[in-house]
């Protein structure tokens, strides 16, 4: 029988797993991909963003409260496996969780890339889903260390010189950063402004670098628009279901805008042409055979 495919996402916190790529997580699962979420923090610094979970008792145990909302929200999405890393949230800069010395940003980086090394090797991916080097829109410490440690995984992982005690090298194929694409943020802009209603999108937003000259690779996940307004919600403590950010479209209206996740092609060991409209481009061809 043919190898399975396999896809695995790297996110900093419950939630992330949500906003970025949770439409492709969910074609690629009901296509039959066996797809592992790693989640690297537990979330505890995290703002209530909810006022309806604005209590004390909420409060007190946030980090139960965001893995079961993981939990849920990997359910919805599709994902087979939930990996926690077991890091604790860092906060944003200057923060006195950032001084935490057991937060992501302060581990030890061989350590915290062992960690996802030996996640690798058991899950045994082809497609590895990662943070964008270069985030200059939201420069948060724990995106910022996901990305180094999936860089360094990525290459480790088949080294069968690198911390062989985790088992035997396993060599993704392909990594994958996820990109915000401008063109979504005009089109939905342009559609809330059609609407009459006002734009959550301000000339701040407008400001930031566009990476959309980085773009390799768009899915079309128009079956599956849905999922990320569905997952979203789900993280009850940290989405607000009035918030115009993510809910300020009707559904029917949000699911025909921009129907695609983006992605940048970071590193490849089988051959493809881009612009690619599938992740595993070039790797069903070496693994389905």
């Amino acid at each position: 029988m043919p190898e399975q495919l396999c896809l695995l996402s790297v996110h900093a916190h419950p939630d992330d797993e949500s906003s970025k790529g949770a439409g492709t997580v969910a074609r690629y699962h009901a296509e039959g991909v066996h797809t592992v979420l790693v989640c690297c923090t537990g979330g505890e610094a995290g703002d209530i963003l909810n006022p309806a979970m604005e209590r004390p008792e909420v409060r007190e145990n946030l980090h139960r409260y965001r893995m079961e909302e993981l939990s849920r929200a990997a359910q919805i999405i599709g994902y087979d496996d939930v990996v926690l890393l077991g890091y604790r949230d860092s906060g944003m800069p200057d923060s006195e969780s950032n001084q935490h010395p057991d937060c992501f940003a302060r581990a030890d980086l061989d350590q915290a890339v062992g960690r996802l090394v030996g996640h690798i090797r058991q899950v045994r991916p082809h497609v590895i889903v990662t943070y964008e080097d270069e985030q200059l829109g939201y420069r948060h410490p724990d995106h910022l260390r996901v990305n180094e440690i999936s860089v360094l995984a990525f290459e480790r992982a088949g080294d069968p010189d690198a911390y062989p005690e985790l088992g035997p090298p396993w060599q993704a194929l392909k990594l994958y950063y996820t990109v915000w694409s401008r063109a979504r943020m005009v089109a939905t802009h342009a559609k809330f402004q059609e609407l009459g209603l006002e734009s959550p999108f301000d000339e701040k937003w407008f400001e930031r670098p566009s990476r959309d000259d980085r773009i390799t690779t768009s899915i079309d996940i128009g079956e599956y628009a849905d999922v990320r307004r569905e997952a979203l919600l789900a993280h009850a403590t940290q989405i607000d279901p009035d918030s115009p950010f993510w809910f300020g479209l009707p559904p029917e209206v949000a699911r025909t805008i921009h129907p695609y996740d983006e992605y940048e092609l970071a590193r490849s060991m089988v051959h493809t042409d881009v612009p690619e409209d599938d992740l595993f481009a070039g790797v069903r061809e070496r693994v389905l055979h």
